[in-house]
């Protein structure tokens, strides 16, 4: 993240700094100066009457006010103490300006982000608000800035300390509306640009496999798993493969066009965390026929990249007097720079979520007038772009002038067609001579998100919540919900768009006809919904949502299911009623679902080393649970990686090598059913391998490469020792200076789980280094369980802890507990909360 002029310099000043922090008493003084107030008095004008906050010894506000302005003042506040830093820096990322921070070496992803042009939508966004529904965002904003006025520089964050030292001129600006709702275009992109990456992952093997191959890559959606809405559900079908064959020719011969997009969106990925196949969440929600209580539980984990400090921050909202002039009563979790509760509960109303995933992108070809690159064909005609005039402030450099191209499909995000000419002639499609490629998404359409966000907070009965989420436009969420009259429901909402028959969104289409235009979303009332189901339950985990009778597409592509289906096993088979200790166990669950069928398979081997056999007996009578604390799940891992690499390496280029996520667990529990199939044949060797010789050969490899990890005694063996997580700062902690690092990254620690088990800590087993490749890269970034016969018997848990400050007690505090499956007390009435709290602030006006 740092210039390149400045980085010599910053490592010497770099040093000084870590001694002082960790030698001296200035060290001590500069760390503890940015850590906020909040016990006694604090005095602020803007305020209109008096607000408590009281803290728990988690560092987890519950606010009172007395009025609406009031409340979501104190909590802008509240979040600018704890995490101004993460604020500050997700709005530079949501409006393409980290080079103001960082320097150059962050041109690269302002151009992107600029030509995205989120905060341009934002503050559509903000100019179309009623002054009722903008009322809360500037209330917030204010809160910030009152902080702000009182705090500056380390005594703001010691990231403000450090960044001196490469560009002494930057100082935060005051917090704007605006900044706020570029946080959702962010997570937006965060939840679904996945949807990208399939489609480019298609146009590069399509140019390497046969049909054949890429129907065993890209299975449809096993039959034997679940689907969330059973009402309007036969078996799903993924025909990612089964698109029109010139749109097929397309997009295989746009494959250079799309790693160049891709080169672009990595270095996005870069600043906010990787995207793709590896997301997911769980959220399920349990009737009272089948609780302990006789009323509803609902459970939440919601999976995200690891990040110190945590993209959650929890926190109480609590109007004194409920009514129509202060309707909230909510807690839960909030975003650091977004008012309100994203997923919680109120007096009356529970909630969760977990990604949908539909598709909402499309990519099209423009046809370009070749006397004037600012013009586009639309149905024979020419018509002018819309450009847009960016400016890039670039810390210790000269400011970059930037043109940004609208097509009306969107931003032009991809303009080089004299570089693929050379393979016009084997294209064998009527392409245009002259084109570019334009990105139409819901995201860059003005939206009204808070309004969702706020009404899910107030909403009393799952009629008030149904008409708030039909403002949560993106990113589509699979939305649980519960009441305390026992009541439970499914919706998910969102901007879906409805395509042309023909046209199925996987591969980049025409944009000069309208052929190819979207007919509309999905009316809101014909989007799958389900309300007291007669199984007692509703559990979704990223899963196919609908089936084949569904009238609409959703998407084409959805997580394979294992995860939901283990879920669901695991609430059929229930031992009694449920209770909030067996929905930790369901939170905790560590069942391998690949090892069903591959297990057997490596039993069965007839291994001629019998060091190989020696160790394979670590595996006998393994009960397939990911626990940190076994020999067992390190053994197979390592096994199942090297299958995996055994497998497919040899035919796949390296950047689409297996991850081992959900795919690839449906991919190889088919192709265990050909044993003779060409996949099992290593390309490289003379020989034709069979099934049993790779999987000979993959024991062997992760042997070795266990041995070369953990070292050569078995009994010293287990997973946590391989699959660790690192806590990682999004800004400075990937600065790659360690000293740096060391202030704000937490860990290794060690992990059980995996991916697509439901305790998700997921790892990438296509990387390279094999360290690397056990280290979790996706994980439960909370953890949720709401009693809806007892609101304050509820549970909660970050993943790291409450503070953004470096060294506050409640920076980390919540590591262990979280990585151990515990809990703490999700307080809720104001008796509990006061005894409970360990600080008292009072924002007097």
């Amino acid at each position: 993240m740092l210039s390149k002029l400045g980085r010599v310099l910053f490592i010497i000043l770099s040093v000084i700094v870590v001694l002082a922090i960790v030698l001296g008493a200035f060290g001590v003084y500069l760390v503890r100066k940015s850590f906020p107030r909040t016990s006694g008095e604090v005095e602020l004008n803007a305020l209109e009457f008096p607000v408590n906050i009281y803290r728990d010894s988690f560092g987890i506000p519950q606010i009172y006010a007395q009025t609406v302005h009031d409340l979501f003042f104190a909590q802008g506040y509240v979040h600018a103490q704890d995490r101004f830093w993460q604020m500050d820096f997700w709005r530079h990322i949501g409006s393409g300006r980290l080079s103001e921070m960082f320097g150059e070496t962050q041109l690269e992803t302002d151009v992107f982000l600029r030509t995205l042009g989120w905060e341009n939508i934002a503050q559509q966004e903000l100019e179309s608000l009623s002054p009722e529904d903008a009322a809360p965002l500037q209330a917030y904003a204010d809160g910030v800035n009152a902080y702000l006025a009182d705090h500056t520089g380390a005594a703001l964050r010691l990231e403000y300390a450090i960044l001196k030292l490469n560009s002494s001129s930057y100082s935060p600006e005051p917090w704007s509306p605006v900044n706020t709702l570029t946080w959702a275009k962010v997570m937006a992109w965060d939840l679904g640009s996945g949807r990208m990456y399939s489609e480019a992952m298609h146009a590069v093997l399509m140019k390497i496999l046969t049909p054949e191959q890429l129907d065993d890559l890209f299975p449809a959606y096993p039959p034997d798993h679940p689907v969330v809405v059973t009402s309007t559900s036969a078996s799903t079908v993924n025909d990612a493969v089964t698109a029109q064959a010139e749109g097929l020719k397309i997009l295989s011969q746009l494959s250079p066009a799309f790693r160049s997009i891709l080169n672009d969106m990595s270095s996005i990925e870069a600043v906010i965390g990787p995207t793709g196949s590896g997301i997911g969440s769980n959220n399920w929600v349990i009737a009272g026929s089948r609780t302990s209580t006789s009323k509803p539980f609902l459970a939440n984990d919601m999976h995200l990249s690891e990040m110190m400090p945590s993209i959650w921050y929890e926190n109480g909202l609590h109007c004194t007097t409920i009514g129509t002039f202060c309707p909230f009563n909510v807690t839960g979790y909030s975003f650091p720079g977004v008012p309100g509760v994203v997923v919680g509960h109120n007096d009356r109303v529970a909630w969760g979520f977990t990604n949908v995933g539909p598709d909402v992108l499309d990519l099209y070809i423009e046809k370009i007038n070749p006397e004037n690159p600012n013009q586009y064909e639309v149905n024979g005609q020419w018509v002018d772009m819309v450009l847009v005039k960016e400016t890039i402030e670039v810390a210790g450099g000269d400011p970059v002038e930037l043109t940004v191209r609208h097509t009306r499909h969107g931003p032009v995000i991809w303009d080089d067609a004299e570089s693929l000419q050379t393979e016009k002639e084997e294209w064998g499609i009527d392409l245009p001579e002259n084109f570019a490629i334009s990105m139409r998404w819901t995201a860059l359409e003005p939206l009204n998100i808070v309004k969702a966000i706020l009404g899910y907070d107030s909403a009393q009965n799952w009629e008030e919540f149904r008409q708030s989420a039909a403002y949560f436009s993106v990113p589509s969420q699979n939305t649980v919900f519960a009441d305390v009259d026992g009541n439970i429901a499914y919706q998910t909402p969102g901007n879906i768009p409805i395509r042309r028959p023909g046209h199925t969104g996987t591969y980049p289409v025409p944009g000069w006809t309208d052929d190819y235009e979207w007919q509309g979303y999905i009316p809101f009332e014909e989007l799958p919904t389900t309300i007291n189901p007669p199984e007692g339950y509703i559990a979704t985990a990223n899963n196919a949502v609908v089936g084949t009778k569904y009238p609409y597409t959703l998407t084409t592509e959805w997580d394979y299911g294992f995860r939901a289906n283990r879920i669901i096993e695991m609430i059929e088979s229930a031992p009694g009623p449920i209770d909030p200790a067996y929905i930790q166990t369901i939170h905790g669950d560590n069942y391998n679902a690949s090892a069903e069928y591959m297990l057997p398979l490596l039993m069965q081997l007839e291994l001629q080393d019998e060091h190989l056999v020696e160790v394979r007996d670590v595996l006998a009578g393994w009960d397939y649970q990911n626990h940190m604390d076994l020999a067992a799940p390190a053994v197979y891992n390592t096994f199942w990686r090297a299958v995996l690499a055994r497998t497919f390496r040899d035919e796949l280029p390296e950047d689409y090598w297996p991850d081992g996520d959900s795919a690839w667990f449906e991919i190889l529990r088919q192709l265990v059913l050909a044993p003779e199939s060409e996949w099992w044949d290593d390309q490289s060797t003379p020989e034709t391998e069979t099934m049993d010789d790779t999987l000979t050969l993959a024991f062997s490899d992760g042997v070795a490469e266990l041995e070369q990890l953990l070292g050569t005694n078995a009994s010293r063996w287990t997973w946590g020792d391989l699959h660790t997580v690192i806590f990682h700062n999004q800004s400075l902690g990937t600065s790659g200076i360690a000293p740096i690092e060391a202030i704000f990254n937490r860990g290794p620690y060690r992990t059980s789980g995996g991916s697509s088990i439901v305790n998700a800590t997921s790892s990438n087993a296509a990387e390279l280094d094999p360290v690397k490749a056990y280290q979790v890269s996706w994980l439960p970034s909370e953890r949720m369980i709401v009693d809806l016969s007892n609101l304050s018997a509820s549970l909660s848990l970050n993943t790291t802890g409450q503070s953004g400050h470096a060294f506050h007690s409640n920076y980390d505090d919540q590591i262990d507990l979280w990585r151990t499956i515990q809990y703490h007390p999700m307080l809720w009435d104001r008796q509990q909360v006061e005894e409970a709290a360990e600080e008292h602030l009072v924002l007097m006006p």
